[in-house]
């Protein structure tokens, strides 16, 4: 099955590319790899949610930006080849805005992880970091970028 197809089936849309917001490009591929830059929960042009995790934002909430930050991702992935070359995905990078104390970053990633298994199943399963950081760019409690194989 194609992943267009699945993503068919399950009900999913990949939204548009985010423009950059600043000197780079979504997407770059080299040889086999693509490359993503980190993706921001937006939707629709905006961003869904500012603030820190463990504080003005509930980590449940955050997990589900972290599902659009990797929908955001493949949108790039496939804006530049398609997602249908995507062969599998090789890792997965998450920074979360923590506040002080709050530890529970790879569960906020499990929101962006869950989703490419849910897509791609065992070629869905790859490597990640997830990093707790004091501030991400606009704001936003959570920042994913994707390297994936393609054919």
């Amino acid at each position: 099955m194609a992943w267009s197809d699945r993503l068919t089936e399950l009900g999913i849309e990949l939204p548009s590319v985010a423009p950059p917001a600043g000197a780079y490009v979504p997407a770059v591929r080299s040889g086999s790899l693509v490359y993503t830059a980190g993706q921001v929960p937006f939707v629709d042009g905006v961003v869904a949610a500012t603030g820190k995790v463990g504080a003005e934002v509930d980590p449940e909430a955050a997990k589900g930006h972290a599902r659009t930050c990797a929908l955001n991702a493949l949108a790039a992935v496939d804006a530049l080849v398609g997602i249908d070359a995507v062969v599998r995905v090789v890792k997965v990078v998450g920074y979360v805005a923590s506040a002080d104390g709050f530890t529970a970053q790879p569960a906020v990633l499990n929101g962006a992880s869950e989703l490419l298994g849910e897509i791609f199943g065992e070629a869905g399963k790859h490597a990640r970091a997830a990093v707790g950081v004091a501030e991400l760019p606009l704001g936003v409690p959570v920042e994913v970028e994707l390297i994936v194989e393609v054919a």
